[in-house]
Order: C-alpha cells, then structure tokens, then sequence
C-alpha cells in the first residue's frame, strides 16, 4: 500500500510519476471508507485528488503556500500531511477539523470556512514575501463556485495590478470541455509560457517601431490582430484582461497532463491562472451521480451509498421552505432569494412550484441584500433566505440599503445558533449581536416549528420595515402545527410556565432547557418561571417591567454570544430606567471560538444546559437570603 508510506509531503517525493495514480486510488478508497463513518464533505474531496497529490509532488508545503478556498476540499491535503491516523475523528468533538486549521499544522497556512477570500490572502502572502526578500511559491486553490464571489474579482484585479508572481487554480468542477478545445488551449498555453516566444514577440514590436513613419500604426495593427485572435480562440480572456497569464484547460485527473501545466505555469512571470476540470464525487458512484447530495454527508453504506439518518421530527429548514410555498401561493408580491444555497435553505421544491419568484443569485450575499433592497422597495416582499453565519459577509447592505431605507425585507436566518460538526468558521451565534443595533429591524426566533410557521406569517404581513426570524440546524420538537397561520403581535412574549419563584427569558432551542431546568428546581420547591422571549428586538417593556416590581432573580437563556445579545439588551432596558434592583444573569456563549463536536457537546462546553441554569438560580436564591431553597 503506497498511501502507507505517506506521512508527509517528502514521503510523496520518493515515488515515481507512474506510482501517483495508483496513490490516487487508494486515497480515493480511504476517503469513502473513513466518511462513511464520519460524515463530512465527500464529493468535494473525491474530485482533488490527483490535482493535490501533483501540488505537495512538485512543491514544498509549507514553504510554498497552499491556499484552499472555503477549505472543505483539504482533506486530501491532511492526509498528505500528517494527519491520515486521525480521520477516525474527523468533525467529532476535538478530533479532526473538516476544515483547513493553522493549530492543526504547519501546513495549514489559511483558515476559511467562507467562499472567496483566498485570493485576497494569497495577494497578502505574496506582498510578504516580497517585501521580506524571499523566495517561495504562493498558490490560491479555488472552485469556479466561489470565483463569482465579489471579494474573489476584487483580489484578481488587484493582482493583476500588482504583477507578483502568485499562482492560482481555478478548479472547475462544472464545466466540460471537448477534446479539440482542450488541445488548442493545451498549445496556446506552451507557447504563451515560453520565454523565447515572449522574447521573440518583444523584438518584433520593437523592430516595427524603428519604421519611420508608419513603424507605430503598424505595432498596434499588429497587437489588435494579436489580440483578436485571442478573442476568438482562447475563452481564458478574462483572466488574461485581469492581468493573469491563462493556462488551460487541464484534465484535473490526469497527473501527467497536471504536471506538464504547472511545469508551464512555473515559467510564466507574474500572475498565473491554471485552469483544472475536474469531477465532483469521481470515483464513487452515488456522489459522482448527485455531487449537490453528497456535497456534505453524514455517515452512510458504502456498497449502496444510503445514508444513515436517525428518524425524527422535521428540520427547521424544512417547516421554513413548507411554509413559504403555502404564503407564495397566496401572495404573488413572495421572492425567494438564495446566495447559492437553495437545497441547504429549504428552497428545493419551492424552486419547482414557483420557478419564476426563485432568485439564486450565487455566492453573492452583499449582492443578495441589496437586491432584495430594491424589490421591496418596488413592492415586492423578498424572503432573503440565508445562513447566519454567510449574512454576516453582508453587514453593511443590510446597514445602509435594507434598514436604512426601511425596506420591507424578510430575512429567514437558517444555521442560528451552534452547527455542530462545521464549527466555528459556520457557528450562527453573531446575528442577534450585529443585527439587534441596527435601526428599523424586527428581530424574532420561535420556540418550536409551528411558531415558525406563524412567524413567516407575521413577517409576509408586516409592512413597517425589514424583519428576520432566526431558527436552529436542528430537528423541530414534534409539536402539532396548526391548520391556519396568523400573525404574532411584534414585541409579545409568553409565558410557557409558571412560577413567582425565580424566571428564566429564553429563546429558540434554549426554552426546552428552561423547562428541564424547572423541573430539576421543582424537586427543591422552586417555582421557575419560563418566558418564550421570542421577539428579541423588539423587546416585550411590558412584561420587563411587571417583572421589575416582582424582583424575580432573572436568568436570559440564548444560544447566541453574551456580549451584544438579548441578555444585553435586557441590562440596557433596565439600565437606561434605572432600575438596578433587579437581578439579571445572561447565561450564553462566552467570547471565545466554539470549535466543531456534537450541538449537545457545544451546549455542555459553554454551559448551556439544564443543570447550570438550576444551580445559577439556586445561587442567586440564596444570595437574597431566599428561603424557598430550604423546601422539602
């Protein structure tokens, strides 16, 4: 077994060229095994093998940069570097990231768990190294998905600007190209890297403008003839416009072909583009037949590629995507808006039912909030469905297009709250933080699914400006949903237990904590009252104040970061009244990283659980010399 004898980069270099496809084989082999246990991102990963075996081949990792946009395409890179014996934890609670991760090696040289920004940081180690004298190669992996991201154009202008030496591939795992194009391109792509034809062409230009007189006119006939045969022949012009040299397209699984490119790609000064077709999924037949499914995966059978899924209640994403074809059959004024998350949205079927008023816009979420900006002031009502970790790369449309202008937009926050084996890079607990500020925003989270779907509701009905409802990555509680949906007042709590004991404000996932935690207080005769908080923004000044006059000791329960969230907002309220009487203690994520494990893992790590919110109770109690605690 060769893939035996790879524990790092320098371990590929002892093998021949013609042992790299049978290497390539038995990684593909591992990767199928070693997922189907774990989960994670298969097909991705399937279609860069050979393409990463010939970079760690030809180059020095980490000296020369790897750069792997997003980074959920880096597990073959792992394996060559180290880390194959820890695939067994890959995404479990402190095993493997699914990610690229500087603490994890020394070959990890960029972190991304977000599309198109390895350009912009390859640009960054490029100047670098220039700037400190040395000496070494800077290449940007990234996928033709993630190139239409405006952060990625904005980085290839300027490096075509810059001129340094940087390489990027383009891994294009969508396109075909037919075998005469192929070679055109495989030939304009050796001469155009051969320094002698550059040299030549130079000379040419130079002894056409020694001609008097008509020297000048005819360089410049010459150079539009040039470059419209450029046009004409070499679809790579775009990036050759941006300032790059294009070289492609290649067999992404073809090593020698791989090779022979990035051998050209060597020689070429300034910025190289290495165009590279591959397949997503290849060699493994389920995930080459539906790459959108096997994209990301959790653990399924080998033989039959059939996914192995616990049997539950509905996900939240699903209820959302039910509930909007059911208001869109009612509203034609609905748009469905996704940056290139339809499936991972809920938005499959309605794309089907409604496949005019279903907007994928690609990886494009500054472009998507700004978009929905002007449908809505055009009378439409945009449903800018997203995750909450992706809309934070939109901050400033939704500052300055959507909530300023008060723009009636409905934003379905997907992911809020931990996501488990993603991690940190994909963790929804921001939102609330970055979004409660901003003037004009409704901001709520349901209790459960059917609350969902009357949210939806109240959002379509709402015409005062933009509002969002957040919900979880998880399964709903099971609870029935009722036949008619209807509005929920904006600003209205409820309260889903009593108790004049002690009261919990909690939102989402976090009142089933609540109610777990009542009955672990119950058995010490405490009477813990539970509030569904659901309307974070804006708050519910009635019952805030009504709790004021009881001096209940006050826990706010979120799955979201303490600093900035609807426990702040709480200490804001009574702060601002200057009521300082009133014991508040908000119980959330702490300010650090959460990294990847199991949501029930994430909850215990930061203290989200049952048992301490009990006992922070329990202490607040007997602070105030409460002798309820005291009760049998």
């Amino acid at each position: 077994m060769l893939l035996e004898q790879i524990n790092q980069p320098s371990d590929l270099k002892r093998l021949t060229v013609d042992q790299l496809p049978a290497l390539a084989e038995e990684i593909r082999q591992f990767l199928i095994e070693k997922l189907s246990a774990t989960g994670g991102h298969l097909a991705p990963n399937l279609g860069v093998v050979e393409l990463t075996i010939v970079l760690h081949y030809l180059y020095n990792s980490p000296i020369d940069k790897f750069l792997f946009d997003v980074g959920h395409q880096s597990y073959v890179h792992k394996i060559l570097t180290g880390r194959k014996d820890k695939f067994d934890t890959l995404r479990q609670y402190k095993g493997l990231c699914g990610f690229v991760k500087r603490a994890e090696s020394e070959h990890d040289v960029w972190e991304a768990g977000h599309s198109s920004t390895s350009l912009s940081a390859a640009m960054g180690m490029a100047l670098s190294r220039d700037l400190k004298g040395e000496d070494n190669k800077v290449v940007a992996i990234i996928g033709d998905g993630a190139l239409t991201g405006g952060m990625a154009l904005e980085a290839l202008n300027h490096i075509g600007h810059e001129k340094r030496n940087l390489m990027v591939v383009l891994n294009d795992n969508e396109m075909s190209i037919a075998p005469n194009v192929g070679a055109l391109h495989n030939y304009l792509g050796k001469i155009r890297s051969d320094r002698t034809y550059v040299k030549a062409k130079e000379e040419v230009e130079q002894l056409l403008k020694k001609i008097p007189a008509i020297g000048g006119k005819l360089a410049k006939t010459a150079e539009r003839m040039k470059d419209g045969f450029k046009y004409l022949v070499v679809s790579g012009m775009l990036f050759e416009e941006f300032g790059l040299t294009y070289l492609g397209p290649v067999d992404g699984h073809d090593i020698r072909k791989l090779i022979d490119t990035f051998d050209q790609a060597d020689r070429v000064e300034g910025p190289v583009l290495v165009h590279v077709i591959t397949r997503k999924g290849k060699g493994y037949s389920p995930a080459e037949a539906d790459s959108h499914k096997w994209h990301g995966i959790t653990p399924y059978k080998i033989e039959s590629g059939q996914v192995v899924k616990a049997v539950g209640n509905p996900m939240y994403t699903e209820v959302f995507g039910n509930a909007l074809i059911e208001l869109a059959a009612q509203d034609d004024r609905i748009v469905a808006v996704t940056p290139a998350m339809p499936g991972g949205s809920g938005l499959l079927q309605f794309a089907e039912k409604f496949p005019g008023r279903m907007i994928d816009v690609g990886i494009a979420e500054q472009h998507a909030a700004t978009m929905c900006a002007a449908l809505a002031l055009e009378g439409m009502k945009p449903v800018y469905a997203v995750y909450s970790t992706f809309l934070q790369r939109a901050y400033d449309q939704v500052v300055h297009d959507i909530c300023r202008q008060d723009a009636n937009v409905i934003f379905a926050i997907d992911r809020a709250g931990f996501v488990g084996p993603d991690g940190e890079t994909h963790q929804g607990i921001y939102d609330i933080a970055y979004m409660r500020h901003i003037p004009n925003i409704v901001l709520m989270m349901p209790k459960d699914e059917n609350e969902l779907r009357h949210m939806m509701k109240t959002a379509v009905e709402y015409n005062a400006g933009p509002i969002a409802v957040r919900y979880p990555r998880i399964n709903g509680v099971g609870v029935a949903c009722d036949p008619e949906l209807h509005p929920i007042p904006i600003g209205s709590w409820e309260v889903v237990r009593q108790g004049d004991n002690a009261v919990v404000l909690a939102v989402g996932p976090m009142i089933q904590i609540a109610e777990e935690a009542a009955e672990l207080l119950r058995r010490d005769g405490i009477q813990l009252r539970v509030v569904n908080a659901r309307f974070i923004k804006p708050l519910d000044e009635t019952m805030l104040l009504q709790l004021a006059k009881e001096h209940l000791p006050m826990i706010v329960l979120e799955e979201a970061c303490t600093r900035g969230g609807l426990g702040s907002s709480v200490l804001e309220f009574y702060a601002e009244r200057h009521i300082y009487n009133q014991m508040v203690t908000p119980i959330g994520v702490p300010d650090y990283f959460v990294e990847h494990g199991s949501i029930k893992q994430q909850r215990e790590e930061v203290g989200l659980t049952a048992d301490r919110v009990a006992n922070e109770l329990r202490t607040m109690l007997f602070s105030r010399g409460d002798n309820r605690l005291t009760r049998a």
